[in-house]
């Protein structure tokens, strides 16, 4: 930790740099902050289940939303430990019974999905992928993410099956990579990226900015804003991933969509809710069963 710090330490910014070890730190780490990013935990590697992963980042999500909750409270808690459906309700659960949860403070970052569709889309019809923007709703993570390309801007000509082609790659980018490295990691690189561009987006906010993104936000941030996707498949959800507006208290609304979601977007978000119904209540449950923390 102290070379890495020291090494960041170098790069031509106007900040400073502090490095913190261990549980007797963390408060001390926390004092004073404005924005958190949680991206501590185990990455997924092959042969790992999705409950394999949560049964280990839970209690790690668990134990630092706590600290947040007692040192920072106010802070905007960007999460990035998966599995984020399932561990952003756990830092809703947390910060519930602390006193101090504000829907518009907390995203879980799905920035990775939305940069995987601009960038698969680019990689078969040549189009600018910084110029492109895929909405992306749902979860985040296999048949929970639904970008929906048929409001890409600039629109982009697709066959149906270029369109179920494109949809099963980026949900499914993550084992793609997770292949590719042969058991050595998952996605590290691409994820920095999105957390860097997310976490940029939230201090750009802070600063006075107003910033779209989109997020798995608890979608009581914006309850009259979440009547669209709640009406287009996401139902009672307490958690979505949706088009977001970033101000300085965090969520200002949820963007709403262009248009309407074609016929397969509309049976994608049906699906990813009835999955991310059961993803949610995990995080809940394990909650609710008050395990001890590692």
């Amino acid at each position: 930790m102290p070379g890495v710090a020291t090494d960041i330490s170098h790069i031509n910014t106007n900040s400073s740099v502090e490095f913190y070890v261990g549980q007797s730190q963390l408060s001390n780490a926390l004092r004073g902050i404005n924005i958190v990013v949680i991206s501590a935990g185990v990455a997924r590697k092959p042969g790992m289940t999705r409950n394999d992963l949560f049964s280990i980042n839970a209690s790690i999500v668990r134990e630092l939303i706590e600290a947040v909750a007692d040192t920072c409270p106010k802070a905007l808690i960007a999460i990035v430990t998966n599995p984020l459906n399932s561990t952003v309700p756990i830092a809703a659960h947390v910060l519930k019974s602390k006193n101090c949860y504000n829907p518009k403070r907390l995203f879980g970052i799905t920035t990775l999905d939305s940069i995987r569709a601009s960038r698969f889309v680019r990689d078969t019809h040549g189009i600018d992928a910084m110029e492109l923007h895929v909405p992306v709703v749902g979860g985040h993570s296999g048949n929970t993410i639904v970008p929906l390309l048929s409001m890409a801007t600039p629109q982009v000509k697709l066959s149906q099956k270029e369109m179920e082609d494109l949809v099963q790659r980026i949900q499914y980018g993550g084992d793609e990579v997770v292949k590719a490295k042969d058991g050595e990691g998952s996605a590290t690189l691409s994820m920095a990226y999105a957390g860097a561009r997310f976490t940029s987006s939230l201090v750009r906010a802070v600063g006075g900015a107003q910033v779209m993104e989109s997020a798995f936000v608890p979608l009581a941030a914006d309850s009259q804003g979440a009547h669209q996707i709640r009406r287009l498949g996401a139902n009672s959800l307490d958690f979505f991933a949706v088009p977001i507006e970033l101000g300085k208290t965090g969520t200002l609304r949820i963007v709403p969509l262009d248009a309407e979601p074609n016929m397969l977007e509309l049976k994608a978000i049906d699906i990813a809710a009835r999955t991310l119904k059961d993803n949610i209540a995990q995080g809940i449950k394990y909650m609710d069963s008050n395990q001890p923390l590692y």
